[in-house]
């Protein structure tokens, strides 16, 4: 078998890590004109990974914003509350990696980070876009004929004061055993050891994270409340498959005899585990907003 799990930890850390980071930011911003900026900003090239083991994170704490690792496609998905499917632009968007520390104006809030994302990319990598809306095939996230088969995770004391703060901390790791995406206060999300471990999350946050792993994109359609628990196990070769999405949705070319490895796969072991916790995947077409990247710089501008 072709030693994949050796090959892709930054792609599974970096792409597991956004369904929180985005969530953490998804309320709209408030009338601003002109757009939001940062106060200042730093835009500079990730330190080279060793290819054992990567860090990736985001951290939003007061005036202070962080974040480590991420390609331009990445802070494209965060700026923009969408998809890695949904932006459609030049194949260096998703190759070298840039960490940018910032500080936020004073009045600003968090909820306008994504606007100031915006701004900072269009002032140093000069992006120009335009939105186009298409139609996509996906599968919908629900409840099973047979009912849900677990319960939300109790509110706890400590869960209701980590959601008072207004702080935003999510890291992930990644190296040839797999990813953890954590999440602070006991939440996070783990693939490794043919299986995916969930512990605190939300059905949102469960949709974006299978959307990584599956061969098309993921909508959460349950309308469930709450954050729950569960681990599904995987077989060897549903684990190999869903590690080889990860990587081309991430725009990594690979050997054909990696290809290969799709044709006829099922993912059975993944449906079965869904519909142990009492969810299916459901084929759907939904209309999505979609971003062409008509102009980008490789590289930030000076400051």
């Amino acid at each position: 078998m072709i030693p994949f799990r050796n090959l892709f930890p930054a792609l599974l850390s970096s792409a597991a890590l956004f369904a929180q980071a985005q969530a953490q930011t998804q309320a709209p911003a408030p009338p601003f004109t002109p757009r939001p900026e940062f106060e200042v900003a730093s835009v500079k090239p990730s330190a080279p990974s060793d290819n054992v083991k990567v860090n990736i994170g985001v951290k939003v704490d007061g005036a202070q914003v962080h974040y480590t690792y991420f390609s331009l496609q990445d802070y494209l998905r965060l700026a923009y509350k969408v998809k890695a499917f949904q932006i459609s632009g030049p194949d260096f968007l998703a190759s070298a990696r840039f960490d940018i520390d910032a500080k936020l104006p004073s009045g600003a809030t968090r909820e306008q980070v994504p606007e100031m994302l915006q701004s900072l990319l269009a002032e140093r990598f000069e992006v120009k876009l335009h939105h186009e809306a298409k139609e996509f095939p996906v599968y919908g996230l629900i409840v099973a004929k047979a009912g849900l088969k677990i319960q939300p995770v109790a509110q706890t004391p400590e869960d209701i004061l980590a959601e008072s703060k207004k702080t935003t901390e999510v890291s992930a790791t990644g190296s040839a055993q797999g990813t953890m995406v954590n999440y602070g206060n006991g939440a996070y999300f783990s693939f490794s050891n043919n299986k995916i471990e969930v512990r605190k999350l939300t059905m949102a946050n469960l949709a974006d994270m299978l959307a990584r792993f599956v061969d098309q994109p993921v909508v959460d359609l349950t309308d469930l409340p709450g954050k729950y628990d569960f681990t599904i196990n995987l077989t060897d070769e549903d684990y190999t498959t869903m590690m080889i999405r990860v990587a081309l949705s991430a725009g990594v070319q690979l050997p054909p005899q990696a290809l290969k490895l799709l044709e006829g796969a099922s993912d059975q072991s993944l449906y079965a585990g869904l519909r142990a916790q009492g969810l299916t995947l459901e084929k759907r077409r939904a209309p999505l907003d979609t971003l062409i990247i008509d102009h980008s710089l490789k590289s930030p501008t000076a400051q």
